[in-house]
């Protein structure tokens, strides 16, 4: 047996990788890939968090929402820690890359307009997170990980339960339940693509042969769907999904994927797409992607500007 199908067939028996001795190639580069997607994800939902900061309604709001971009900070250090460990260059990485470069959620390349789509974010995309991250805790081999979890795992509920009170608090006025559907009307599609493509789609995963993750793309979609639709409908929103009991699974009203008009921030239900064009999408980045990118990495760049003035 070689070394490849040995270490599968030891992690897939209970077996917890804990160095870059007990890793084979491919187990590392996709250990890497997923460690850099996490990070960038986690990095990159500062920005556009930061852009309706000023809105927040209470100064009890306003600190928990730091509170949120700290732990969304903290965990994408985790990430990038264990990049290091893996021995990659993490300044490079962060302040180095070109902006189009970056592996995080194109729903991140959007600001924000308002309070509530704040709340929204954090109901469906940090769900979408504690989806993500939960499998990963509850299936990673990679033990360094696994342990790094627990604690991302408590804060990423943390951030959606904040979202889903602005939420229920916002569909008690007419004028803030308006933005409540028109948010959930581009975000909830956004948070679907954080999945990635349809199963069928999808060559064999090596992320799913070493347990770096335990269920498909489309299994990781039904568990988010299994609480996003209920929270949505209990709060009076009619999301375009619902469960179908001949199938016992939640399925979609609009098609999916479908294209999608930035300068609108509005899907085109009349126009389905096909997951290459998406992936496309993916790479030409959304409109603020530059600019929240710029963010994280000016502060490096003019340090590095000074130093070379001293010099």
């Amino acid at each position: 047996m070689d070394r490849s199908a040995l270490l599968k067939e030891k992690v897939n028996a209970g077996f917890f990788v804990e160095r870059m001795e007990d890793m084979d190639e491919a187990y590392l580069q996709a250990l890497k890939q997923t460690l850099l997607i996490v990070g960038d994800t986690e990095l990159l939902s500062v920005p556009p968090l930061l852009t309706v900061y000023d809105q927040a309604p209470t100064l009890n709001h306003k600190i928990t929402a730091l509170a949120i971009m700290q732990d969304e900070i903290g965990h994408a250090h985790i990430a990038y820690r264990l990049l290091k460990d893996l021995g990659e260059n993490v300044d490079s990485i962060v302040y180095d890359r070109p902006a189009n470069k970056w592996k995080n959620p194109y729903a991140f390349d959007f600001e924000l307009e308002n309070w509530v789509e704040l709340g929204m974010f954090n109901a469906l995309f940090d769900r979408a997170g504690y989806t993500l991250l939960g499998d990963a805790f509850e299936h990673t081999s990679y033990g360094p990980w696994k342990r790094a979890l627990v604690k991302v795992d408590k804060e990423e509920l943390f951030h959606l339960r904040n979202g889903e009170i602005i939420l229920k608090a916002a569909m008690d006025h007419p004028e803030t339940a308006d933005q409540v559907r028109r948010a959930m009307d581009w975000m909830f599609l956004m948070a679907l693509e954080f999945f990635g493509v349809s199963d069928e789609l999808k060559s064999r995963s090596a992320q799913l042969d070493y347990k770096l993750k335990g269920k498909t793309n489309d299994g990781l979609r039904q568990k988010w769907l299994s609480t996003a639709v209920p929270f949505l409908e209990s709060i009076g929103l009619k999301p375009p999904a619902h469960y179908d009991d001949a199938q016992q699974k939640y399925v979609l009203d609009v098609p999916f994927p479908c294209k999608f008009d930035a300068d609108q921030k509005k899907w085109l239900y009349d126009q389905p797409d096909t997951w290459d064009n998406v992936i496309q999408r993916f790479k030409n980045r959304g409109p603020r992607n530059q600019e929240f990118v710029n963010r994280i990495q000016r502060g490096a760049h003019e340090l590095e500007a000074l130093r070379q003035e001293v010099v």
